[in-house]
């Protein structure tokens, strides 16, 4: 009596592979050698066996109705010669380095704003955030990096866009970053 596993066309698990099938060329690999015979000569064709209820015979599969895995599959096989794919396995890839970022930029010592670097990795698609939000007592130093930024973003043909009411986080968007200008909601009240 076959297994569950059997049943719907599995390999059993704690049986161990599956039996492996000889092709069809290696059927006769005896050192007899074949003699061709007429059909008046042949041997009569074999009576089917009668099988009774309580024996169990293996089953028997036609070669040709069985299928061929895919090219390279080193994996295991169903009684169909079917490639079965488990999904139990976890499979590590590797995979590659993202090639656009979000970057934080505040003012560094000297109060100033790196904006020839921003501008080329604004140009490769990174998207920046420029906090000026240190700069608390200084409006007009404030205002003219602002323009400084405003003056790089127009270099990369992209927008500035304040983040806050007070317009001290600036989100510069990269190449080839879309933004979604219809809806302004920021901050966790909209998820909440």
């Amino acid at each position: 009596m076959g297994s569950l596993w059997q049943f719907f066309g599995l390999p059993d698990p704690e049986g161990g592979t599956a039996p492996s099938r000889a092709p069809a060329s290696a059927a006769n690999t005896s050192d007899e050698p074949v003699s061709l015979t007429s059909a008046s000569e042949a041997s009569p064709a074999p009576t089917p066996a009668t099988v009774e209820p309580g024996d169990v015979t293996p089953q028997m599969h036609n070669i040709s109705q069985l299928r061929t895995p895919p090219p390279g599959w080193n994996g295991p096989l169903t009684p169909d010669g079917e490639a079965f794919h488990d999904l139990g396995v976890v499979v590590q890839r590797n995979q590659p380095h993202p090639s656009k970022a979000l970057r934080y930029i505040a003012p560094d010592v000297m109060k100033r704003i790196p904006t020839t670097a921003m501008l080329e990795r604004v140009l490769q698609g990174d998207t920046a955030i420029v906090d000026l939000r240190s700069l608390v007592h200084m409006e007009s130093h404030q205002m003219a990096c602002r323009r400084e930024i405003k003056h790089m973003a127009d270099a990369a043909r992209v927008s500035v866009f304040a983040l806050d009411a007070e317009d001290k986080l600036l989100m510069i968007p990269g190449q080839n970053v879309v933004v979604d200008m219809e809806r302004h909601e920021l901050g966790l009240t909209p998820l909440l």
